[in-house]
């Protein structure tokens, strides 16, 4: 088999588990398992439209119809009245994110569903869709699903004052997002996460794909896959990070429109090995039931890696890594051979991460992306593992709230432990990233003044040097540094500053392991003061490197594989020689 007769295959396997759920007027797909907020109305819906896109994007690309049948038959049904009304997102918002997938569906498939519509029926759908334009989205990536909306109605020659409305403020919103290097924030603040690529990137770029038009979002695209395509794994793991990581393959879905539309820095072969490499990362990972569904998890079920919003039918999202079939067979993407992608470390001060890919892990430190919106203020003071912690990568996940946090820098006072919540990025470059915190308490007061916390990385192959300054902390402060939480193997070794080492449990586990054990170092602290320690991540364990320490002033130098690192913290950031 072809590896496009394998992801064809993939697509047909996908449906026909899930259509066995189907309501008899194929309208929706009620998937088992515990339903999400919206209400299994919702989800059933969230099931017809998310496996209508796997089903579409394997029509346009192999110009057949199969499936479409029963979801012309959906449609009718669903547009009649089986279907959820769209509202906005404050009152009951789910079905606004469906219309997106059915009207990208469509469009996909119009010679086949489309077209042989009676006029009714596609009226009932127009009008259903058009709620999508009039209800206020989610102040995030959603506006692109009326814009998808809007794209689709344009297409088909139902475009008027209203579809140009909702595409002119979806591009104008998405403008102001623009961070650089090919990041988008997904919504105002600084959330950078994996709905850059299957969302922010994938839906302004096939649009204007499908439409044969020129956009400026395609160089972009391109630059963003210059970093975001070292964030995978040798094995096609995806990093770890950020929300929605049940949508799991989904995270290919920017790397397959790149090679499809020409916006992309890597060369056929690098695209076409990391999107089978990551299809078949979940297909052999328990990533699907007995019955042949997506769970709800990561490799199999995993409740802390989900979100109140997610529905039985939510992995699904993962059909938008099939926009890869857009490339006919005899496309280069599928002609060519398969080739690694080039091991390296790489500062992206945009987003503020420093990336560091060894021994076939991807790690990402994170130093620039906290999901807060403006308004919450300085201390949203709940913790959110996926976001929060100094680094992620491609083989751990972050532990649950209710267990010791992995990768974290802690300040302890009266018994309450901070979390980090709003990210300050100071600056990124070479081999290097830094930023700064103020200390929140979720269980006690809500500021010390003048309390923060600056925090660098540094890496060297698959080493990470990892440095705070402590500002002004109290008298009876106690600080923390966690590390990997993994069973492979985590080491943490104090380098200044710390006093104490020991290891705990998280009970809970993370989406990779049901227990683990995470290295800590601890020390008390009053004042001003530098702590630096030396951490890896592993498949063995190993000897690490002597390091020694002088320090003069507000300048810390560590002496480290035959080379010596100065790190200066000044008022106007910090300077690493």
């Amino acid at each position: 088999m072809s590896t496009r007769e394998h992801w064809i295959s993939t697509a047909d396997r996908l449906l026909e588990a899930a259509w066995r759920w189907a309501t008899p007027d194929s309208a929706l797909l009620d998937l088992p398992g515990r339903p999400s907020k919206s209400g299994v109305q919702s989800d059933g819906l969230e099931g017809y439209a998310r496996t209508f896109l796997a089903a579409a994007f394997r029509a346009a690309g192999t110009q057949e119809d199969r499936w479409l049948d029963r979801y012309a038959e959906g449609l009718q049904a669903g547009a009649a009245g089986a279907w959820p009304k769209i509202q906005g997102h404050d009152v009951f918002g789910q079905p606004m994110v469906e219309s997106a997938s059915v009207a990208l569906g469509l469009r996909l498939t119009r010679p086949w569903l489309w077209d042989k519509l009676d006029d009714s029926t596609q009226d009932q759908a127009e009008a259903w869709l058009r709620d999508a334009l009039t209800n206020v989205p989610a102040p995030n990536n959603w506006y692109l699903f009326p814009f998808t909306v809007a794209g689709f109605l344009e297409d088909v020659g139902r475009g008027d004052e209203v579809t140009n409305r909702a595409r002119e403020r979806a591009l104008d919103l998405l403008e102001s997002w623009y961070r650089g290097q090919g990041w988008y924030s997904d919504g105002d603040g600084r959330a950078f996460d994996h709905y850059n690529g299957w969302a922010l990137h994938l839906y302004p770029v096939l649009d204007a794909y499908l439409g044969n038009k020129e956009t400026p979002h395609g160089q972009r695209l391109k630059e963003h896959l210059e970093s975001f395509s070292l964030l995978f794994g040798s094995d096609g793991a995806p990093i770890h990070f950020g929300r929605s990581l049940t949508y799991r393959f989904a995270a290919a879905s920017a790397v397959a429109l790149g090679a499809v539309t020409g916006h992309t820095p890597l060369s056929p072969g690098q695209s076409q090995g990391l999107i089978n490499r990551s299809l078949d990362y979940f297909l052999n990972n328990n990533s699907l039931t007995d019955d042949g569904l997506l769970s709800l998890g990561w490799h199999g079920p995993h409740e802390p890696t989900l979100q109140n919003y997610s529905g039985p039918a939510s992995p699904y999202w993962a059909s938008k890594a099939f926009v890869c079939l857009l490339a006919q067979e005899d496309h280069p993407l599928w002609t060519a051979q398969e080739e690694s992608i080039e091991e390296k470390t790489l500062a992206v001060p945009a987003p503020g991460f420093l990336i560091q890919v060894a021994d076939g892990i991807a790690r990402l430190h994170n130093h620039g992306s906290d999901h807060i919106k403006p308004h919450e203020g300085e201390f949203a003071a709940d913790d959110d593992p996926h976001y929060g912690r100094l680094a992620y990568s491609t083989k751990t996940g972050p532990t649950a709230k209710t267990n010791v946090a992995d990768n974290h820098f802690a300040v302890v006072i009266n018994g309450n432990r901070s979390v980090r919540r709003r990210i300050h990025p100071i600056h990124a470059a070479d081999n290097w990233a830094a930023s700064w915190h103020r200390p929140a308490f979720p269980s006690g007061p809500p500021m010390f003044p003048g309390l923060k916390v600056e925090s660098i990385t540094i890496a060297h192959g698959r080493y990470e040097l990892r440095v705070h300054r402590v500002h002004k902390a109290p008298h009876g402060t106690r600080v923390e540094e966690t590390g990997w939480a993994t069973e492979l193997h985590s080491q943490l070794v104090p380098v200044h500053g710390w006093t104490g080492k020991d290891e705990v449990r998280a009970p809970q586990g993370t989406a990779y392991t049901p227990w683990v054990t995470i290295p800590r170092l601890t020390a008390e602290v009053e004042g001003t003061a530098i702590f630096a320690a030396l951490a890896v991540l592993s498949e063995e364990r190993e000897q690490l490197p002597e390091t020694g320490t002088i320090i003069t002033g507000n300048s810390l130098e560590v002496h480290w594989f035959n080379t010596t690192t100065r790190i200066t913290f000044g008022e106007e950031g910090i300077e690493v020689v």
